[in-house]
């Protein structure tokens, strides 16, 4: 079962997650084989980041919830709020077999309205990095649609074409072991 996990950090806790690099890719390097994406959301200029996200492959709900709330910048209180939910896989493959290196990255959210389905999934667009539905692990139900893509500007609906009640795109980036 795949999850998606988002730890957004909380304001002025860079100097921390700096201090704790080592630490969450020790963490991280643990799950190496299960991991589909990862990496940082970045401050619009790209210099600091505001968070982590990381596709995994995990086999259930409370492998997820240890993985997400044991991870050290977690722990030490980097991130506040950690979103975690179900993730079904429209793209296929990972991350590093779609990368081309074209362009910046970003994270794209549509976040679902309230008792509507998936928009059909269609082809992915130019530099689709990892691309899936959301869905609650407590109702199950559909909470919106996430992305990743790499592009020298990105239009939300060329990447997420559908209906989405409120929808966000914020500067990512690759992760790993530097």
């Amino acid at each position: 079962m795949l999850h998606f996990v988002w730890g957004v950090d909380v304001p002025g806790t860079g100097p921390l997650r700096e201090k704790l690099v080592e630490e969450h890719w020790s963490y991280m390097d643990r799950f190496v084989e299960e991991l589909t994406a990862r990496g940082p959301t970045l401050t619009a200029d790209r210099t600091e980041a505001t968070g982590s996200i990381h596709i995994v492959e995990l086999p259930d709900v409370a492998t997820a919830r240890a993985f997400a709330f044991d991870e050290p910048n977690f722990r030490a209180g980097v991130y506040d709020p950690v979103l975690l939910l179900r993730y079904e896989d429209t793209l296929g493959g990972t991350m590093w077999q779609h990368a081309t290196g074209a362009g910046d990255g970003f994270l794209l959210i549509g976040h679902a309205a309230p008792g509507t389905v998936p928009p059909p999934a269609g082809p992915a667009a130019p530099g689709t990095l990892a691309r899936g539905e959301l869905y609650s692990h407590d109702d199950g139900g559909w909470v919106g649609t996430a992305a990743l893509v790499e592009a020298a500007q990105v239009r939300f609906g060329d990447v997420l074409p559908g209906r989405y009640d409120e929808t966000e795109i914020h500067p990512w980036c690759m992760g790993g072991r530097r």
